[in-house]
């Protein structure tokens, strides 16, 4: 326990550290963009002393670095400002969409994630088949296709041509569970196609490298049926990198449905962060993509402590 704790220990302070040097290169990036905030805010007509008051009053008279550790402050304890457009807190405008994000993400990570695992597992009992040729080519043009592709193919078919869900992923207060489910189908499913690919072929990949062992020949020569070596025997085995690939598949889930939100237009933060930028609502574009790059650290902890504890020789890499 105490290996397993000191890994966690070493991987969540290299987590911190990247995140730092992300927040730097966040923050500096967006004072490298073009323009001026205070005349974006007030506009072309704005005189310069109202110019002038504005950028004292957000301080952008202050050096940099001076606003780059102030703004660093306050998002340790989840402060990123007011939105320059609403006057909002920057928590107050995303914290709803993140969590529309979240169920968006668990929704299409409850279906991928044993689909994929199992169609993995079939197509290794299958493997070299017309089944595993199909599901291969299948999976290939999955991951092939940009998710924005995908997402106005599903459209055209399920929304356009045969009625059975909306377009639209609108939602709205007091709507029931099965509604909601029921909207957000299509940017679910698009997801499910993306990420169900990579971890099926993944499944695939590390159970056949298994089959080689030579406690798997021994199983067969027992004569073992061919779905119990797989799943008694090889698949424990097979759990390391299958949890590592499902892991940042669901990192991606998260930060990767800025596409996918945009054309069903979902009020998540992917959503959010898009429109910050048309607006040149700064605070919240930092505030996004902050979360998207701790949310993305994190995940990739969890697949890491999720392989050291399913494989103990990784305790110990020497």
């Amino acid at each position: 326990m105490g290996d397993i704790l000191g890994l966690v220990a070493k991987r969540l302070g290299l987590g911190l550290l990247i995140l730092f040097v992300i927040s730097i290169i966040i923050f500096f990036m967006v004072e490298l963009l073009p323009g001026d905030i205070a005349e974006a805010v007030l506009g072309q007509g704005a005189t310069e002393e109202n110019v002038r008051n504005l950028r004292e009053q957000m301080g952008l008279n202050d050096p940099a670095l001076v606003r780059y550790f102030d703004w660093l402050k306050g998002a340790v304890f989840l402060d990123f400002g007011r939105s320059i457009v609403t006057q909002e807190t920057v928590m107050s405008v995303i914290g709803e969409r993140f969590r529309n994000t979240l169920f968006l993400a668990t929704y299409a990570a409850v279906i991928a994630v044993p689909f994929a695992i199992i169609l993995g597992v079939i197509v290794a009992l299958l493997r070299n088949s017309i089944f595993d040729r199909v599901a291969n080519v299948l999976t290939l043009t999955s991951i092939s296709s940009p998710e924005f592709f995908l997402g106005y193919i599903l459209i055209l078919y399920f929304s356009v041509k045969w009625g059975m869900f909306p377009a639209i992923a609108s939602l709205s207060d007091g709507m029931s569970f099965g509604d909601l489910l029921q909207r957000t189908f299509l940017p679910a499913l698009t997801l499910v196609l993306v990420v169900t690919a990579h971890m099926m072929r993944m499944t695939r990949a590390a159970i056949i490298n298994l089959l080689a062992s030579p406690y798997i020949e021994m199983a067969k020569l027992k004569g073992t049926p061919p779905w119990k070596v797989i799943v008694k025997h090889a698949l424990p085995n097979a759990w390391a990198p299958i949890i590592n690939v499902v892991a940042l598949n669901l990192a991606y889930l998260i930060t990767g449905v800025v596409l996918v939100e945009v054309v069903f237009v979902y009020p998540g933060i992917g959503q959010a962060l898009v429109d910050a930028v048309s607006k040149r609502d700064f605070p919240v574009v930092q505030a996004c993509c902050l979360i998207f790059a701790a949310t993305f650290i994190l995940l990739n902890l969890a697949a890491d402590v999720g392989a050291i504890l399913t494989n103990p020789r990784l305790r110990h890499p020497k």
